[in-house]
């Protein structure tokens, strides 16, 4: 622009930057929200086979618009067992490709598409009220603000052309491609994305400020970069997690090498081509994931086993959150890997009675460090919980007994509602405990010692429930149901508490026994999740019906 000081050039390129950013962050929520769990749906099926699951990284990446947001998606799989090290790796190819997608139709002529996608995006925010129409919405909207973005950075940069500053710096990248590539690569880094580097790219090649062999350079570096996100957050991990991003960087930088030593054959070629250096940078893009992903999904098995060498399985006794027991090789026979899930499901209840006694100690004191510890134990349950679904799930049901199908049954029956006892604590209690300690409300000491009594009962009740499952002892089972009834008088008590309070008008009183009666519900939740364990052993004895122990049993 003419007249414009280089700062002002400078501070204009920052904003119009930071607007392509947000941009892209913009499409990528509107599409998560929209159709993330479709997509997600779409990740899992795609865990037969390489092929399949390169297809599901494109297809789910094209939409999302992010790879770190699918390496999360898979990181998120593989850490639970859900997906295979060849699929997953296979997974991040389809990722790289279909991130280059969007870019394609960026390189082309979009004066009129912009004002189109900003309308169509406004007029449906406005217009729709439904969840999914809205994000869609949402996502076209900030497609429309990415392309201006672009077109504002093409138009900040064209007056400053000539400029014999600028021409100095760039002349610096042109003169060493590897600088060009390692510029390019922590731009991508800083901006989690492939997508915004590389537009940052096609801006500078639209305005003619860099030649065809420092776009190439650059274009390799946006590849590179984007990479390392995924790899710098596993590193928090165990070793086995940091497979697939190691995998991913790898074979960004043998591409880069690659890259780098043909470039003085390409460019050549390019420039007899005559095509511009802004589709240039685009069709880069694409053909270099295309090319990385053929010709590393052949070898990706052998590939597969180096990383598991490099990076070994974590001893399951240092990594609370690995199964022990699930060996898959006793798939093969169904009486021993019933046994070996039984083992595993009696790890759950040891850790929810451990979560019980965190719980306890939450409400009685004000150390957060107590919650976010129990939040961290809630993540060990998930995953044992999702571990042994997949390993239950590969048992052959049609060689089990009846009697072996009765225990099978027990075992979900155990599994799920010790998940839901992990999910009300960490979700429902902590919350309050936090709340607490945020307000600074000091709990009286008789509703300490009823919290702590009713923890108390609730530990006794899920090693009688455990005892159930393992010696399907009927009058135990019973008297789990029976105890039950315990927690309801402890509820209608609270209620009248909170009553009385209410008479006496003073806030705070009134929000401690409030406090007091939504833990008291929620323990009482969890009780209940803990006599559901015994349904099924006292509905094949006849003793319940319609979720009630019959009169007669007793």
């Amino acid at each position: 622009m003419p007249g414009q000081t280089p700062t002002q050039i400078l501070l204009a390129l920052a904003g119009e930057v930071a607007l392509l950013l947000w941009s892209v962050q913009f499409v990528t929520a509107g599409v998560s929200a929209a159709l993330g769990s479709r997509l997600r749906s779409l990740l899992a099926d795609g865990l037969n086979s390489r092929w399949r699951a390169f297809a599901a990284g494109v297809i789910v990446t094209a939409g999302l618009q992010s790879s770190t947001a699918t390496a999360m998606m898979i990181a998120s799989f593989a850490e639970v067992g859900l997906i295979a090290l060849v699929p997953a790796l296979a997974m991040m190819l389809g990722a790289n490709v279909g991130t280059t997608l969007i870019v394609q139709f960026v390189a082309f002529d979009t004066s009129t598409a912009i004002p189109l996608l900003l309308l169509g995006g406004y007029v449906g925010l406005r217009r729709f009220s439904g969840v999914t129409p809205r994000e869609c919405c949402r996502a076209v909207f900030g497609l429309g603000l990415m392309l201006l973005a672009l077109r504002l950075m093409q138009a900040t940069m064209q007056p400053v052309e000539h400029s014999q500053t600028l021409k100095v710096v760039l002349g610096a990248l042109s003169q060493d491609p590897l600088v060009a590539l390692l510029l390019a690569a922590l731009l991508s880094w800083a901006a989690h994305s492939s997508v915004a580097a590389i537009l940052v790219v096609m801006s500078l090649a639209g305005a003619g400020v860099i030649g065809l062999e420092t776009v190439l350079a650059m274009v390799l570096g946006c590849n590179l970069g984007t990479a390392m996100n995924p790899l710098i957050q596993s590193l928090k991990g165990n070793p086995s997690s940091r497979r697939v991003p190691v995998g991913n960087v790898a074979n960004r930088l043998i591409g880069c090498l690659l890259g780098l030593a043909m470039l003085p054959l390409l460019v050549p070629q390019l420039e007899r081509l005559a095509i511009s250096p802004l589709q240039v940078a685009a069709f880069a893009h694409l053909i270099f994931n295309l090319i990385m992903a053929l010709v590393f999904l052949a070898p990706l098995p052998a590939i597969a086993g180096l990383l598991m060498r490099g990076f070994p399985d974590a001893s399951p006794d240092s990594d609370p959150a690995r199964s022990r027991y699930l060996d898959r090789s006793a798939l093969r026979t169904p009486a021993i890997a019933l046994s070996n899930a039984t083992r595993e499901v009696l790890r759950m209840a040891d850790v929810v009675e451990e979560m019980l006694a965190a719980s306890q100690d939450a409400f009685a004191s004000n150390d957060t460090g107590k919650i976010l510890q129990i939040s961290r134990t809630d993540d060990v349950l998930d995953s044992l919980y999702n571990q042994i679904q997949l390993y239950v799930g590969a048992i052959r049901h049609d060689a089990l007994s009846e009697a072996e199908e009765d225990r099978l049954n027990a075992l979900l029956s155990l599994a799920i509602n010790l998940e839901h006892v992990g999910d009300i604590i960490e979700k429902n209690l902590m919350q309050m405990a936090g709340k607490r300690i945020r307000d600074q409300r000091r709990l009286p000491a008789d509703d300490l010692e009823r919290i702590s009594g009713m923890h108390g009962r609730l530990r006794d009740h899920l090693r009688l429930a455990v005892n159930v499952f393992i010696s399907q002892d009927e009058a135990m089972a019973k008297r789990l149901m029976h105890e039950k009834e315990m927690f309801r008088d402890l509820e209608r008590d609270a209620v009248e508490r909170h009553l009385a309070q209410m008479r006496t008008g003073r806030a705070e009183a009134l929000a401690v026994s409030a406090l007091q009666l939504d833990i008291t519900r929620d323990l009482k939740r969890i009780d209940g999740h803990i006599a559901a364990t015994v349904h099924g052993l006292l509905e094949r004895r006849g003793l319940l019906q319609s979720s009630r122990l019959l009169r007669a049993a007793e």
